[in-house]
């Protein structure tokens, strides 16, 4: 897909790609590279404290930025790819800035054509915070981009998404489940799968 490998290009240069995901359209950068987050924070203009939520195009690229249990196993198993972020420890590799100056981050493989595929032609997750301005709502196709956005990304990759509820996510990090933002699967479903 000649889009996905211009948008490779893009992420390799530092630059920052808006692409369509299984709920909205995201903001990637390589959330290795200080500089990248930089650029993604101010054009949201997002708090730096908080993290940014990442994409993998598989489990196997999720484990390379955390760190899984056994909980996260279950959970990944169950509803990857899917709209499940699960909230775990971060490798070494990611920069900081992304993850807020924490040491945890939400990552979920995406049931996205587009969102996986991009994840794996760039090598290693990317982040996938919502296309917007931060505040403002969320965009379904590149025709609902907020200009302050659209304007400012190095490239945007056409696609629809089916907009409703944005990713479920769920920390796993002290032994038990805790819902951290409610979404597009329901808390009682991830809660039976850990029975």
């Amino acid at each position: 897909m000649e889009n996905v490998r211009a948008a490779v290009e893009v992420l390799r240069r530092g630059g920052v790609v808006a692409y369509p995901t299984d709920t909205f359209y995201g903001l990637a950068v390589d959330p290795r590279n200080a500089k990248a987050v930089a650029l993604l924070y101010a054009l949201k203009g997002r708090d730096a404290g908080k993290p940014s939520p990442l994409i993998a195009g598989s489990v196997g690229q999720a484990r390379r930025a955390v760190t899984f249990n056994a909980m996260a196993d279950t959970l990944t198993a169950r509803f990857w790819p899917g709209p499940l972020s699960v909230v775990l420890p971060v490798n070494p590799v990611l920069c900081r800035a992304a993850i807020g100056g924490g040491t945890t981050a939400a990552i979920r493989v995406p049931a996205h054509d587009v969102a996986s595929m991009l994840a794996d032609a760039f090598g290693f997750c990317i982040t996938a915070t919502s296309a917007n301005v931060s505040g403002r709502p969320p965009a379904r196709t590149p025709g609902e981009l907020d200009p302050e956005v659209s304007t400012r990304v190095d490239l945007v990759i056409d696609g629809v998404t089916p907009g409703g509820e944005p990713s479920t996510i769920v920390d796993v990090t002290n032994g038990a489940p805790r819902l951290v933002r409610a979404g597009a699967i329901a808390w009682e479903r991830v809660l039976e799968s850990l029975q």
